[in-house]
């Protein structure tokens, strides 16, 4: 059996990641509400049947973490072998990248965030979100 041979590899240090200004999250969170509770939340959030037996929407929500900002759906679990009576999904993913850009992502059905739009506005982005297949809860 062959022995292994050890290498060095250079590893360079990641670059820090950029600080979200207040101004810029105060304007995202003020204009995500508006997209949320004006498009979204109509069209997404019914009342339940009165016999639901399946995980239905409650609620849809944005909230920041670190240099993320995340559109999130929560869900009920009516049926009498749930686990917790709701949970959380995230659907969009909007990543600070500094310059008042975003790399816009969305949660695939493998459970992984997939980038499709790099560098976009705010608008630009808020725009997708509204507009495409993608990005609903």
């Amino acid at each position: 059996m062959a022995k292994r041979q050890k290498t060095w590899v250079y590893s360079p240090k990641r670059q820090p990641e950029p600080k979200v200004p207040e101004a810029v999250k105060a304007d995202l969170e003020a204009k995500a509400n508006e997209l949320v509770n004006s498009i979204i939340k109509p069209m997404h959030v019914k009342p339940p049947c009165e016999d639901e037996q399946f995980n239905y929407i409650v609620d849809i929500y944005s909230k920041w973490y670190r240099n993320y900002f995340y559109f999130c759906s929560k869900y009920a679990c009516p049926g009498p072998n749930a686990i917790s009576p709701f949970f959380e999904a995230k659907f969009a993913r909007l990543e600070y990248i500094g310059n008042g850009r975003f790399n816009l992502s969305y949660m695939r059905h493998t459970g992984k965030w997939w980038e499709i739009y790099p560098e976009l506005s705010l608008e630009e982005c808020l725009a997708a979100i509204r507009d495409e297949p993608h990005f609903l809860p």
